[in-house]
């Protein structure tokens, strides 16, 4: 039986809040600095201020919403994150408007993987891979439409941008997701999510972030070395990567779901592979874009699948191993830069061609999760004997 679309409808919008709330500030950074007269830097700094505690707590947010309740959690997160949208907006410095960038990271931390493992109960498992791979989409709709809705919110104030997402945050408090579906202990732990099957997950996330996903970067900086692309060229060449998850993200879910989740899994990791090896040394500036957009399909199938998986791995605390999974992703984030630019200032093309390799490691670690089943419940305890 199909779920309600206004079951789902909800989840998918605060899907989109948080990524939209995270890339919404690169377009606004001349209106903050002249708003809060303080340098480029300053305000750039409102990036990590909202990234690294969404990325910290994810660690433990999803096994604290199993215990606590997600309606609860997810009711309290949105109001955080409306509270600080607002604060954001009426801030009088720069100062004040960085601790308010870090209170909506907080908040996203506690909703996105909540929200996630919220839709895998809303649907049935038959249909799963589609309403994931719909998520992310929605999710990639949130990056790639960010700057676009930021920026015509800064032809009336820049304040808007984050006065809307703080109504329409207040509106989801009222339909917050339904509570897990319980397969365990009504208390699960954080231990329950470490398993052999989510470190081969978080492995598999972990290198397909930091070998395609967290690339952009070098895709920028490749674009100006070998073809001299303009801002706003490059803004359309790394959209195009978004763009196609989010035109895809359904149809890549379709696929999940027919295909068989590692099935799927595979695939998407040898096409994102072949298509990240030869970005070092492509020619044409128009054969450059079309692998990165080719890159950016596969990333729907990929994400549609491991994002399922992960979902499916531990039913007694789905939220946390989301939450988990996600965290890991985002380190190779993080690490992406750290690990390829080097590499890129000797050889571009060995530094794509090593990125590529680290992606298809996610093709063994796709085929072990195989033999790694998901983690049962822990039997109930015995009931006790009567007299």
């Amino acid at each position: 039986m199909r779920p309600a679309r206004s079951a789902t409808l909800p989840l998918y919008v605060g899907g989109f809040l948080g990524p939209f709330g995270g890339a919404v500030l690169a377009v606004l950074i001349p209106e903050l600095r002249d708003a809060f007269d303080a340098s480029t830097a300053e305000i750039a700094a409102a990036i990590p201020a909202y990234l690294v505690p969404f990325a910290l707590l994810q660690v433990g947010s999803g096994t604290i919403a199993e215990r606590v309740g997600r309606r609860r959690v997810v009711t309290l997160a949105y109001l955080l994150y409306a509270a600080a949208s607002l604060a954001a907006a009426a801030a009088p410095g720069i100062h004040v408007f960085l601790l308010c960038r870090a209170l909506q990271g907080t908040a996203n931390a506690f909703t996105s993987p909540v929200l996630l493992a919220g839709l895998a109960d809303a649907v049935p498992p038959s249909e799963r891979g589609r309403a994931v791979g719909t998520f992310a989409g929605v999710q990639a709709a949130g990056i790639s439409l960010a700057p676009l809705l930021g920026g015509l919110a800064a032809e009336v104030s820049w304040r808007l941008a984050f006065v809307v997402p703080a109504l329409v945050a207040l509106g989801l408090v009222a339909v917050p997701p339904a509570e897990g579906v319980r397969s365990g202990p009504p208390h699960p732990s954080f231990r329950s999510v470490l398993t052999p099957r989510m470190g081969a997950l978080c492995a598999a996330g972990f290198a397909g972030y930091v070998g395609m996903t967290g690339l952009a970067f070098l895709v920028s900086l490749r674009s100006v070395d070998a073809f001299g692309l303009g801002a706003t060229a490059r803004g359309l060449l790394l959209a195009a990567f978004g763009a196609a998850g989010m035109l895809l993200g359904r149809s890549a879910g379709r696929a999940v779901d027919r295909l068989g989740r590692i099935r799927a899994v595979v695939l998407a990791a040898a096409v994102c592979a072949a298509a990240v090896a030869p970005l070092g040394v492509a020619r044409p500036a128009g054969v450059y874009a079309a692998l990165w957009l080719l890159a950016g399909a596969g990333s729907a199938l990929l994400w549609a699948g491991l994002n399922t998986v992960a979902l499916e791995a531990v039913p007694a605390n789905r939220a946390g191993a989301v939450s988990v999974f996600a965290a890991a992703k985002f380190a190779g984030t993080a690490v992406a830069p750290l690990v390829w630019l080097p590499l890129y200032h000797g050889s571009s093309g060995e530094a794509f061609l090593a990125a590529a390799a680290v992606t298809a490691t996610i093709v063994p670690i796709a085929l072990a999760l195989r033999r790694l089943p998901p983690a049962r419940p822990p039997a109930p305890p015995p009931a006790p004997r009567p007299g």
